[in-house]
């Protein structure tokens, strides 16, 4: 990403690079000298010693960007986040930038307000007066996005495809009178394909309060600091880390894909093994399109690992479409 002082986005479009409106993601702000106290003792990761990224530049690699997750005080996940720190300056008090699902960005923000109490800091849901953007490129791309002076940016974890390594970032913008966000189709297909592909996981409205973090790899992908001391559902979390209590765990998946098909493929979908049509062995995390194989849908599921042994997985219903389940990314932290 390169530094500009205008106020536009230059997209590009194909496979291989691109950038789109995320209509989906929206953007919490906590801002104040207090903020990073506030957001310690709230999140799954620690914010502590985070690497301050000024606006106009990007946010990357893990002493810059976190994954974060909130938790119910009873260790359920009520939203996960990809969060920076981008102050207004150098010697400014801290504001803290939480790309997080546009349909929960509002609860979620009100309920981190609750705990501000005497302290100070500002807690704000900003999804109506900012834009969330998706720009990526394969590691073979010369394409770059020209990043306006004002926006936030943070890298996220690169993403295998296609055999191809591809770049992601997120761009926050503060939305101008009179400008339009345009939503290109196909960069926000990709955009998703290579979401799901990720086997990062994101929580929306219809997964809310359903997983543990490590029902869904969380602390597999970086997204919890065990050793960060106490926050909502912490006692929890640690002790399905330790005592071995997590059956369940995050897989990436397919099926072939259909119009009818593509309206099953939703996150909270449930899913059912042909042995026990009665009771769902897991559910929908996230799903996409894949736009390299037309006749593809690629999901993230959240599964019982014993339904995984043998026989075949269902989505939606007991004779649902037949899941079969593909390689993750990445290594499991053995629990």
């Amino acid at each position: 990403m390169t530094k500009r002082s205008e106020n536009t986005l230059m997209p590009a479009t194909s496979l291989n690079h691109g950038l789109t409106t995320l209509i989906n993601w929206g953007l919490i702000l906590v801002e104040g000298p207090d903020a990073a106290a506030l957001l310690q003792g709230q999140l799954s990761n620690s914010v502590v010693s985070l690497k301050r990224t000024l606006s106009g530049e990007t946010a990357q690699g893990p002493g810059a960007v976190r994954l974060v997750g909130y938790c119910s005080p009873k260790g359920r996940l009520l939203a996960s986040a990809w969060l920076a720190l981008f102050p207004e300056s150098a010697d400014s008090d801290d504001l803290f930038a939480l790309f997080v699902s546009k349909d929960i960005a509002a609860s979620t923000a009100k309920r981190l307000a609750m705990y501000v109490l005497r302290s100070k800091v500002k807690v704000l849901d900003v999804s109506s007066d900012w834009d969330v953007f998706g720009s990526y490129q394969n590691s073979q791309g010369e394409q770059s996005i020209a990043l306006p002076s004002d926006a936030l940016a943070l890298r996220m974890p690169d993403v295998l495809a296609q055999g191809q390594s591809f770049q992601r970032t997120l761009i926050a913008k503060r939305k101008v009178d009179g400008n339009i966000s345009t939503v290109d189709e196909d960069a926000l297909m990709q955009w998703n394909s290579l979401e799901v592909l990720s086997a990062i996981p994101r929580i929306v409205l219809a997964t809310q309060e359903q997983f543990v973090p490590q029902m869904i790899n969380f602390e597999s992908v970086a997204g919890v600091d065990f050793k960060k001391g106490c926050y909502p559902g912490q006692e929890i979390v640690a002790r399905s880390q330790y005592r071995g209590a997590v059956k369940r765990r995050l897989q990436l998946a397919h099926i072939e894909s259909s119009e009818s098909f593509l309206d099953l493929a939703k996150p909270g979908v449930e899913l059912f093994h042909e042995g026990d049509a009665s009771q769902p062995c897991g559910m929908v995390v996230l799903a996409a399109s894949n736009p390299s194989h037309p006749d593809r849908i690629d999901l993230q599921v959240e599964c019982k690992l014993d339904a995984l042994e043998s026989g075949q997985i269902h989505l939606a219903m007991s004779n649902g479409p037949v899941l079969k389940i593909d390689q993750l990314p990445y290594p499991l932290i053995e629990i």
